[in-house]
């Protein structure tokens, strides 16, 4: 991982910002003032793009997973039978995002709804829980793990 600092003409920022996205997997942008009041300072956290292969699709990190009822009882089952303010293991948090993942990916993709947004909010969560030091969008990386984590099972 790594910061890009680009001063600018603010006309250009748009494109800088949109060429610098294509070719790098990056944080959000952060704008300032450059010192001569007349262009832009943009810092960005990169890294750089990983291959295809690390990323599955959904069909295949999903593929031998249990169905989304059984995954929504297991969720259920664990949440009752844990004590109050019991902390929970990453498994847990890893299952239930990927379940939630897989209930967005019913709608329709470009389609922003509550479900792509509660799926996302889990996948952020578990990617602040795992810290792996990559920028990346934390719904692949749920699949990434997921596929993982049943190649291990």
């Amino acid at each position: 991982m790594f910061e890009i600092r680009v001063i600018c003409d603010p006309a250009d920022t748009d494109r800088v910002t949109a060429t610098l996205t294509a070719a790098f997997a990056t944080g959000s942008v952060r704008r300032h003032p450059a010192r001569d009041g007349k262009q832009h300072r943009l810092y960005l956290t990169a890294d750089h793009r990983p291959a295809p292969e690390d990323w599955p699709t959904p069909e295949q990190a999903y593929a031998n997973a249990p169905s989304i009822n059984s995954e929504i009882g297991w969720t259920a089952r664990t949440l009752a039978d844990t004590p109050c303010f019991t902390t929970l293991d990453r498994e847990f948090y890893l299952r239930k995002a990927a379940l939630l993942d897989r209930i967005a990916l019913l709608h329709d993709p470009h389609t922003l709804n509550s479900d792509a947004e509660t799926a996302y909010a889990a996948a952020v969560a578990l990617l602040d829980m795992d810290q792996p030091g990559v920028i990346c969008d934390p719904r692949r990386y749920v699949r990434q793990q997921y596929a993982h984590w049943t190649r291990h099972q």
